[in-house]
């Protein structure tokens, strides 16, 4: 409520006792938001997130952010407010008459508590596996934003054509003409091999990472065979063992590398919380960073660095990271602003 300034505090003690749904709104004040809905306690948690979600999609808001509710000066224990919490979204995102609500953010910082709402999230997944989509990507979808993309496919295969082989064995017997057909069989089957790689990251893979395994495809005696109904998702790599290998290394690469991705971005929106860093717009305003930038500026102030190279309206400036003064190549500075979100303090 500090944070927020004495604006949001009166207008809470204006409303006071007007808070028939268990809530009441107000303006974001200080916070960059647009509104702050803030909840009567109770320890009914899955009702009061219910009843959240329902107000956003009715006062058609495009995104939410949720604290640990319930975790704090009530003392619930964050395993059930996770259990709650998560049982809450899942039955608002099976809702079709949903339009316009497409973020859904839980916002946590302590550690342990953060492992409760993976494990209440990883539950669903083991309790639910015959779903077509896995609670995780409900959640992925409604955490980070929902994509506005074509439906999605949930099996395909990529396959090279190749021309058949016959041969034709002739010998002094039937058997020796077996024996020559097992051999050659047998010579077949030794190269052949087949591998499977099962990640929830192989949902997250998008045009590139398609183009890049079909041109693999190309070059390689491979099959490759998506298989996204399953949980998690599967990539079946089958052909001759060297390039079955390959592809599969290329594969683990790409998995790892959206996991990094999205591990960075996670931790960016944890860190956008908590300090913003700005540069000068128009008419006197100051503009945010993206939130990589703000990350890289933010670890590199804490690391003690001197300066640090970022782009600003596609122009390179120079940051010096103790006056916060920013030079570009022609010499020209402007002054930066670090502003501590959990204080509201510059």
């Amino acid at each position: 409520m500090d944070a927020a300034g004495s604006q949001v505090a009166d207008e809470c003690a204006q409303y006071a006792g007007q808070y028939q749904s268990g809530f009441i709104t107000t303006q974001g004040g200080n916070l960059l938001c647009s509104k702050i809905i803030h909840l009567i306690s109770n320890n009914q948690v899955k009702s009061q997130v219910s009843k959240v979600l329902h107000e956003c999609e009715q006062k058609m808001y495009k995104s939410v952010a949720f604290p640990a509710i319930g975790t704090g000066q009530a003392g619930q224990i964050s395993a059930k407010v996770a259990d709650e919490m998560l049982d809450a979204i899942v039955e608002f995102t099976r809702q079709k008459s949903v339009q316009h609500l497409q973020t859904i953010k839980i916002v946590i910082f302590q550690t342990n508590m953060l492992r409760d709402f993976y494990e209440s999230m990883k539950k669903r997944e083991d309790t639910d596996s015959s779903t077509t989509e896995s609670w995780l990507s409900v959640f992925k979808s409604f955490f980070w934003g929902r994509k506005q993309s074509s439906e999605k496919k949930k099996f395909m295969i990529l396959e090279k054509k190749v021309n058949l082989v016959t041969f034709q064995i002739c010998g002094e017997s039937q058997e020796k003409v077996d024996a020559a057909e097992s051999w050659i069989k047998h010579l077949i089957l030794k190269e052949q091999c087949e591998t499977t790689i099962s990640d929830e990251a192989i949902e997250s893979f998008d045009e590139t990472q398609i183009n890049i395994l079909e041109d693999l495809r190309r070059r390689k005696q491979v099959t490759i065979q998506f298989l996204n109904d399953l949980s998690p998702p599967q990539i079946k790599i089958s052909g001759i063992s060297r390039d079955v290998y390959s592809v599969s290394l290329e594969v683990q690469n790409m998995v790892q590398q959206i996991k990094s991705t999205e591990e960075e971005q996670s931790k960016a929106e944890l860190l956008y919380n908590l300090v913003e860093w700005r540069y000068p717009g128009s008419n006197d305003s100051f503009v945010a960073f993206d939130k990589l930038t703000n990350v890289q500026l933010e670890h590199a102030k804490m690391s003690k660095k001197l300066y640090l190279n970022v782009k600003i309206k596609k122009k390179n400036y120079k940051v010096d990271l103790n006056t916060l003064n920013a030079t570009d190549d022609q010499g020209k500075t402007i002054n930066l602003q670090r502003v501590r979100k959990d204080e509201g303090k510059l």
